[in-house]
């Protein structure tokens, strides 16, 4: 099965709701990864498995929202990125 129909499953499993919430969570999680992994309590692995989740559910928040809408934002925020870059 492609992502694309894991998402859709997904959805209509649990519901959009909890997949913002599933997001959250896993952003938290992320987040205190990386405060362990600052302060020697894990590994980069730790990090590493909530990249993973984190990306999973960047991936289906994406199909959510919409494929273009995202990568209109993205390239709007590059752009604004190198414009900083260049003036330093």
């Amino acid at each position: 099965m492609n992502r694309i129909d894991l998402y859709k499953k997904t959805v209509e499993k649990w519901g959009e709701e909890a997949q913002y919430d599933q997001a959250i969570e896993e952003c938290a999680e992320l987040i205190t990864a990386l405060q362990h992994l600052k302060r020697k309590k894990n590994d980069r692995q730790a990090v590493i498995d909530e990249l993973a989740d984190v990306t999973l559910m960047l991936g289906q928040l994406t199909w959510m929202f919409g494929e273009n809408q995202v990568q209109q934002a993205i390239g709007f925020k590059l752009k604004k990125l190198s414009i900083l870059l260049e003036e330093e």
